[in-house]
């Protein structure tokens, strides 16, 4: 696992509080992961999620992946566990809004010490948002604490590739993004197992590099002005981020850099 101080769940919460957060929103829409919808059903699908089950959320952000759960796999109910006020209060308007509120609930809390009761999730999921958690090993743990026996852990993550990243790479990588530090998957595989649970899903989806050129086209050839709308029309700084885009792309078509997708049973 690489990992950086000095990068915290504070640094977290300030993005996603701020316009940071809304531009990311703007350039993936509301499933803010790589693959959006597609992602989200093949990740359902290999982990078996569907009629009447209830779940965890950790790291739910605006609860679209719970969205995604109700209105596609048929889940009963969701609670989603997030860090930052904002995004959270976000999830419950928009639940409210599309008539969910019922069946979705949101806790502000760190997702590796929440007051979640044990045993009794059929699922904990996550999307491309535990590599903000610092703690990884608290955060398997506090998953696996939840789920019934034979429950299941299902999730997406950037992953470090297997040609790694210099200090240097990672370093870049990790302070634009505000990542404490992210894991691989023999180290998500070596987490799940020492919890008790058995992997049946363990790797790379492939959709890194091409989304991220995705994201660039749509920035430099739609979606420009409206990016540069939420930070003030700062074009310094959008020539900054773009810059910092650009060298996510390398590292992502040079493989040091993936989507790694999860699945794993609580034995």
């Amino acid at each position: 696992m690489k990992s950086f101080k000095g990068i915290g769940l504070a640094d977290v919460q300030e993005v996603y509080s701020g316009p940071e957060g809304d531009l990311w929103e703007l350039v993936m829409g509301e499933q803010i992961h790589i693959g959006g919808f597609a992602s989200s059903m093949d990740l359902a699908e290999r982990a078996g999620i569907g009629s009447g089950m209830c779940g965890i959320d950790l790291c739910c952000c605006n609860g679209a992946g719970m969205r995604f759960l109700i209105r596609f796999r048929n889940v009963n109910r969701l609670e989603g566990v997030d860090a930052t006020e904002k995004v959270i209060n976000q999830g419950v308007e928009r639940c409210a809004a599309e008539g969910l509120g019922d069946r979705i609930s949101f806790g502000l809390s760190d997702v590796t010490a929440s007051d979640l009761p044990s045993g009794e999730a059929d699922f904990v999921w996550g999307e491309d948002a535990w590599c903000y958690v610092e703690d990884k090993s608290k955060l398997i743990a506090e998953a696996v604490r939840m789920l019934k026996p034979g429950g299941t852990i299902a999730f997406t993550d950037w992953i470090e590739g297997s040609p790694g990243m210099s200090e240097e790479e990672a370093r870049r990588l990790f302070t634009f993004m505000k990542f404490p530090g992210i894991q691989d998957l023999a180290g998500y595989r070596s987490l799940l197992e020492g919890n008790g649970c058995e992997v049946l899903v363990a790797q790379d989806t492939g959709r890194f590099a091409p989304h991220v050129d995705l994201y660039l086209n749509m920035l430099s050839m739609q979606l420009t002005y409206d990016a540069l709308k939420i930070i003030g029309f700062d074009t310094e700084l959008m020539g900054a981020l773009s810059g910092e885009m650009v060298h996510m792309q390398n590292l992502a078509h040079a493989g040091k850099i993936a989507q790694g997708i999860f699945v794993a049973r609580k034995k």
